[in-house]
C-alpha cells in the first residue's frame, strides 16, 4: 500500500482518488474547500496553495504526489498565483518528503499555430500568459529534488464536459477554411493514463519526465463540428472567420509505445457515449 497525496481534487482528482482507494492505497486529498460528497477512504486536508500559512501541515512522506490543479479564473493573475507562487510553495513545503511527483499540464504550452505535428521533443514556447505559467510550474517540479513526470493533456471532453456539444447545438460559427486542427482526450483516458503511470512507477518501471496525452486523431475543428451536428440531427454550424488561434497536431507515440492503450482512440468513439448520456439526461428533464 502506497501513501499518496492528490493536490487538487476536482473532477479528475476525485476520479483518480476513487481508483487509487479501490486499489488499496492510502489517499490524502488537498482541497481549498470541503467536498460536496466526500469519497470513502480519502483523508481530506484543506489548504490554499496561494495562501502559504495554510500549508503548515500536509503530512507525509508520500510515495507519490499528484498535482491536478484548477484555477478559479482563466486569466494570467490567477495562473500566476496558483502555478507560479502556489506550486513553488508546495514544492518547498514537501521538500524531501516526495518519492515521485506527477504534474497535470496542458498541450497549450505548445505555441505552434500552423498545423504542425508536436510531441514531447517539440519546443514548448507558449504565447498565452496562462500557458507560460503552466510551463513555469512544470519546470518548478522538475527541479524539486525528486523524480517528476509531467502529463500534458489536450482538450478534455466527457460526461459533464459538453461545451462543444452546446456550441454545435447553438449554431456557434466554426472555422472551416483553412483547417484549424484540434486535439482531444476523453476524461476516462485522462484517468487511465494517470493510473497507468502510477502503477508503472510503483512497480519500479522507469518513467519519462514528460508524456503528451491526446487521442490518435487530431482533426480539423470543422470536421468535428460537422460530425457532431450530424449525430445530433442539427444543421452544421456556419463558417467563422480565421481566428489565428492554436493550430497543431499532437502525437501520442511515447505513451502508446510504452504500452498504454486508449479506451477511446478517437473523438468519434468518445463523443458517441457523451451524446447518448446527454440525450438521456435531457429526455428525463422533459418527462
Amino acid at each position: 500500500m502506497a501513501n499518496l497525496l492528490l493536490v487538487g481534487c476536482g473532477d479528475l482528482g476525485a476520479g483518480l482518488a476513487a481508483r487509487l482507494v479501490a486499489s488499496g492505497h492510502r489517499v490524502t486529498a488537498l482541497k481549498r474547500t470541503p467536498p460536496a460528497a466526500p469519497l470513502a477512504g480519502v483523508t481530506y486536508r484543506f489548504a490554499d496553495l496561494t495562501q502559504p500559512h495554510t500549508l503548515a501541515d500536509l503530512g507525509g512522506p508520500f510515495d507519490q504526489v499528484f498535482v491536478i490543479l484548477a484555477p478559479g479564473a482563466r486569466d494570467a493573475a490567477a495562473y500566476q498565483a496558483l502555478y507560479g507562487v502556489g506550486v513553488d510553495q508546495l514544492r518547498a513545503r514537501l521538500a524531501g518528503r516526495v518519492g515521485h511527483w506527477f504534474f497535470v499540464s496542458s498541450t497549450s504550452v505548445y505555441g505552434q499555430d500552423a498545423g504542425e505535428w508536436v510531441d514531447e521533443d517539440a519546443p514548448a514556447a507558449p504565447t498565452a500568459a496562462t500557458a507560460k505559467w503552466l510551463l513555469t510550474a512544470e519546470r518548478c517540479l522538475a527541479d524539486a529534488g525528486a523524480p517528476a513526470t509531467t502529463v500534458r493533456f489536450s482538450g478534455i471532453y466527457g460526461p459533464g464536459r459538453e461545451r462543444l456539444l452546446r456550441q454545435v447545438l447553438a449554431g456557434a460559427p466554426v472555422q472551416y477554411d483553412p483547417p484549424s486542427y484540434t486535439n482531444r482526450i476523453h476524461s476516462d483516458d485522462c484517468l487511465g493514463v494517470l493510473e497507468w503511470l502510477h502503477r508503472r512507477q510503483l512497480a519500479g518501471t522507469g518513467l519519462a519526465p514528460l508524456y503528451l496525452a491526446s487521442d490518435d486523431e487530431p482533426a480539423p475543428a470543422g470536421d468535428v463540428a460537422r460530425w457532431l451536428a450530424a449525430e445530433l440531427g442539427v444543421p452544421a454550424p456556419p463558417a467563422a472567420a480565421t481566428d489565428g488561434g492554436q493550430n497543431k497536431r499532437c502525437r501520442n507515440d511515447r505513451l502508446k509505445q510504452a504500452g498504454y492503450r486508449f479506451a477511446y482512440p478517437s473523438w468519434r468513439e468518445g463523443y458517441r457515449g457523451v451524446i447518448e448520456q446527454w440525450r438521456a439526461a435531457h429526455t428525463e428533464q422533459m418527462q
